[in-house]
């Protein structure tokens, strides 16, 4: 088996997840580092009862919380999993069967299999993340609000999946979906780009047919109706909240 690789896991109150993703990480990993936000809960304690190494940090982005843990790993290559994350059977005999010395690739990506509550979201498939990478050689990005993939162009595809346990039901993807698309339209309008009015329509429509139509999510049953239908809103609502920073820009000239 594979465990010439490091695991690293971001966390914040995740108790409910720790014990089975380092349960996951470790049947391909030597070792594993937990980045915590300074949970409340019981994570730090489970994580270390597990064996894993802990550092705490105020939370600082995706990218830049999971680069804190490269210099605690006992190895140049890293497997980052988040904890709502697990290796289903393929990806562990696929990342076990890897020859990690020899190969000319700098990172691996991953296809993940996401989940509202019980229900598998097909629209979201494959939704492939660089996740197994060499410290070495590339690591996240510090300037992205979402560093969910190792920064390399050098990189080749995993056949196998890693299980996405994305929300534990749809309230929770409501207020988490609400407050990105908030987020992405602040990040967006910093970053120098407009929306014209029209934008929010295109963009709502287009977001509902590329999940419903063009993914598949219209044959999928009710979850997927609903994960579409809200996709379309988030859509619309981030040009929107783009076009009213525009017109407080303007107002304030």
């Amino acid at each position: 088996m594979q465990k010439n690789i490091t695991a690293t896991i971001i966390t914040l109150n995740e108790e409910k997840h720790i014990k089975a993703v380092i349960e996951s990480a470790l049947t391909v990993c030597s070792d594993v580092v937990v980045i915590d936000s300074f949970s409340t809960d019981k994570t730090v304690e489970i994580a270390k009862s597990l064996g894993a190494k802990i550092v705490q940090n105020k939370f600082l982005g995706d990218g830049p919380q999971r680069i804190l843990g490269e210099p605690l790993a006992d190895h140049d290559w890293i497997l980052s999993i988040d904890a709502d994350e697990r290796l289903d059977d393929n990806a562990i005999e696929e990342i076990s069967a890897l020859d990690l010395e020899a190969t000319s690739y700098d990172a691996f990506s991953i296809k993940r299999r996401s989940f509202v509550g019980k229900n598998e979201i097909k629209q979201w498939y494959p939704d492939r993340v660089i996740r197994l990478y060499n410290k070495t050689k590339c690591t996240f990005p510090t300037d992205k609000e979402h560093g969910g993939d190792a920064d390399t162009k050098n990189y080749t595809e995993l056949n196998s999946d890693l299980l996405h346990y994305s929300f534990p039901d749809f309230a929770t993807l409501v207020r988490k979906a609400d407050r990105f698309a908030v987020n992405l339209a602040h990040i967006r309008f910093n970053e120098g780009k407009r929306a014209s009015w029209y934008d929010p329509f295109i963009h709502g429509i287009g977001a509902f047919f590329k999940g419903m139509i063009f993914k598949g999510g219209i044959f999928g049953g009710a979850a997927e109706w609903h994960v579409g239908v809200q996709s379309a809103y988030n859509s619309y609502m981030k040009y929107v909240i783009m076009l009213e920073l525009q017109e407080n820009e303007k107002n304030e000239k």
